[in-house]
């Protein structure tokens, strides 16, 4: 091909020099630079790339120019072919009449709003958040309110593989465990808490930096004193067999009438409630934090314990909250604009209706 579009200008020129013809304008020269540099192009560039302008141009212009010129192109015949199909029918196309009216923008504003300042919530949260806000939207008007503004999901975690015990005698069981801490210092720090598993609430029963068995069994008997009367609508503690919880620690709950189930060697995940509730405080809240030691943890805890308790929605219990707000009057306002509380410095942010 080279060599022909120089012996096409040579033989020209030749005929030009000795009036047998004329010469080779600008135009048969702009011609020839363009050939050779589409040639060049060609052996660099093993697939072009064409923007969505560039293939009506071409479509349009394949119309005009005879098939047999075709070759001039970048890309196959039948590919030219494809483009210009997909143009006719994307004339043809227009908007479904019988569209559905879309969400008000309040909730579109208040879902991104709520997307943007919490990346670690997924859809069934902002849901939940929605729902307090008395502001009706669904998980999936939330994924595709998210798409539209390329906000991507929260990373979603699983839940228990079987609760089938626990999901039957939810309302009066307990769920007991330790979880570990490191400070800056690199002090290891022990934390007892126990779940109700039937509304998710968790209670902090004590942090230390030597547990033991004598350490564990007062525990108990402070969390029974707080507990108070409502110790009584509970009928099972489920642990594990960590030589922390002796037969004192036993003893204890039992004297309360609540029977103490061991759950099986190596299978953590039969304390599913409590295991659950570990990786959450992780991620939502020791994981962001620096903690210098026992009093700083337990304050870190007992704000964001306050929050977990009595703010944040709960997939388990159908988007609600294991501590519902007893103020009537905030409960039933529905007109007050929107109101963020931060928690731990803005680490967690919680929303409410302004009285």
């Amino acid at each position: 091909m080279v060599v022909r579009t120089l012996a096409f200008v040579v033989v020209r020129r030749v005929l030009g020099l000795a009036g047998l013809g004329p010469a080779p304008d600008a135009k048969d020269v702009e011609l020839a630079v363009l050939r050779h540099q589409l040639m060049v192009l060609r052996r660099q560039v093993a697939r072009p790339r064409f923007a969505a302008s560039d293939r009506i141009v071409l479509a349009m212009l394949a119309r005009l120019l005879p098939r047999d010129r075709w070759p001039v192109f970048l890309v196959t015949p039948g590919t030219l072919l494809r483009w210009h199909r997909q143009l006719v029918a994307r004339r043809w196309t227009y908007p479904h009449i019988g569209r559905r009216r879309g969400l008000p923008a309040e909730v579109v504003e208040v879902v991104l709003r709520l997307a943007r300042e919490n990346p670690r919530r997924g859809y069934a949260r902002i849901v939940g958040e929605c729902r307090k806000l008395d502001l009706v939207v669904s998980a999936t008007s939330v994924r595709r309110i998210l798409r539209r503004h390329r906000l991507g999901p929260a990373p979603r975690r699983g839940g228990p593989g079987w609760v089938q015990f626990l999901r039957a005698q939810a309302a009066g069981t307990l769920a007991v465990d330790f979880f570990t801490i490191e400070t800056v210092g690199l002090r290891r720090l022990y934390v007892l808490f126990v779940v109700e598993v039937d509304r998710r609430r968790v209670h902090l029963a004590g942090i230390t930096a030597q547990p033991s068995g004598a350490w564990a069994t007062q525990a108990a008997r402070n969390l029974l004193m707080d507990l108070g009367d409502s110790a009584g609508r509970f009928q099972f503690l489920v642990r594990d067999r960590d030589t922390k919880f002796t037969g004192m620690f036993d003893a204890v709950f039992a004297a309360a009438g609540v029977e103490v189930l061991k759950i099986p060697p190596r299978t953590p995940v039969a304390n599913a409630y409590a295991e659950r509730w570990v990786r959450t405080v992780r991620a939502e809240c020791l994981d962001w934090v620096l903690i210098w030691n026992r009093g700083h943890l337990h304050r870190v805890l007992t704000a964001y314990l306050a929050h977990y308790n009595g703010a944040r929605p709960h997939r388990g219990i159908n988007l609600e909250v294991p501590v519902p707000d007893t103020d009537t009057d905030r409960r039933l306002e529905t007109t007050g604009s929107i109101e963020r509380v931060d928690i731990l410095g803005g680490l967690i942010h919680q929303y409410h209706r302004a009285a």
